[in-house]
């Protein structure tokens, strides 16, 4: 019987076609209209999630953990800023890549330790924990084990985004408009927003910020999760 299960499928793809089709929406290369949608959104992601962290002080010397780096486009603005940074992902073609572009925008300076590791997989203890576009892969009943993980790691704050289970968009989803193109071998999951928030508190989090990002293709939910004072 073929494997079905979530982790192998999302492993298997981003080591294959989908790294081809994501490295280059990730990167600064030409692609098509949908895909240019997808980057921007993205990219929109990340540069809020940066606004938040440089807004709270200078980021010289904080412990980060981007858990499900892909291809180093949080990782690596990062590491620029003076963070230290422990990127993974579950791809070891994602993490080559990411590996790669550290090497040609940082050169030797405070490059970030990359490896290839499950979520599940990850242990240490960081000042933040970001995991960006990544629930989007795996089943509300994973989502809480996930969560719980993540908090263990984290010591001050959990970052995550996750898309939104809407009537609009579960529409959407349905209609094939999720993830355009011929090549949808991940399952796509969404997930309510009062869910995850519960999860989070479940942990000993408090809700700090939240943001969300829209375009024609891309949709996410950026949330900010910090520690309840004791």
């Amino acid at each position: 019987m073929p494997v079905t299960d979530d982790k192998t499928v999302v492993r298997e793809y981003f080591n294959a076609i989908g790294f081809d089709r994501w490295q280059r929406i990730y990167g600064d290369g030409e692609v098509n209209k949908v895909q240019l949608d997808i980057r921007k959104g993205h990219q929109r992601t990340v540069d809020t999630l940066l606004d938040w962290l440089e807004a709270d002080g200078n980021l010289a010397g904080l412990t980060c953990c981007d858990a499900g780096c892909g291809v180093g486009s949080l990782a690596i603005p990062l590491a620029q800023a003076g963070a230290k940074v422990y990127a993974s992902d579950i791809s070891a073609k994602m993490v080559e890549e990411a590996q790669r572009r550290a090497e040609v925008v940082l050169g030797g300076e405070n490059l970030p330790t990359f490896e290839v590791r499950d979520l599940e997989e990850l242990s240490g203890r960081f000042h933040t924990v970001v995991c960006l576009d990544v629930l989007i892969h795996y089943p509300q009943d994973k989502v809480q084990a996930m969560i719980s993980h993540l908090s263990s790691l984290a010591e001050s704050r959990l970052i995550m985004s996750f898309a939104p289970k809407t009537a609009f968009y579960s529409a959407l989803k349905k209609v094939g408009e999720f993830f355009p193109g011929p090549s949808k071998a991940t399952r796509a999951y969404l997930h309510r927003e009062a869910d995850i928030v519960k999860a989070l508190e479940a942990d000993g989090w408090r809700i700090e910020r939240r943001a969300m990002t829209k375009t024609q293709f891309y949709f996410s939910r950026l949330v900010e999760a910090v520690r309840e004072a004791s």
